[in-house]
């Protein structure tokens, strides 16, 4: 096994806290399934927020997943970057795994699929 790290992020439409935690839910799930993770593998979970994202903390959306209740999960705010983009929630899970870093999906949803079109796998939800 290796440490890599998965990346992802999604955005909402409204600061609500609702809103917040089923986009935080919908994206670590597609992370999930897309890179077949176990959260007995997982090491860390960072969340971070853009400073327009204030209603809740995005962490408690994993506590609502079956396995994540030890996982630690920190929350943080994006650097407000001029014309960033808005309402984004971001994810960096750092886990054990034997895939390649060519084999990582890295997962963007809704409006974050503009912060790397780089990447062959995005979603839109």
């Amino acid at each position: 096994m290796i440490v890599r790290g998965v990346r992802g992020a999604t955005t909402v439409k409204a600061n609500q806290e609702k809103e917040i935690l089923d986009a935080t839910e919908g994206l670590m799930r597609t992370i999930c399934e897309e890179n077949e993770i176990d959260p007995e593998n997982v090491a860390q979970v960072i969340l971070t927020v853009t400073e327009d994202l204030t209603a809740t903390f995005p962490a408690k959306a994993l506590r609502r997943l079956a396995g994540w209740t030890h996982v630690p999960v920190m929350c943080a705010q994006e650097i407000p970057v001029p014309n960033g983009l808005e309402k984004c929630i971001r994810v960096m899970i750092t886990l054990n795994t034997t895939k390649a870093q060519s084999e990582i999906h890295h997962v963007y949803l809704n409006e974050a699929v503009k912060l790397r079109p780089d990447l062959q796998l995005t979603k839109d939800s």
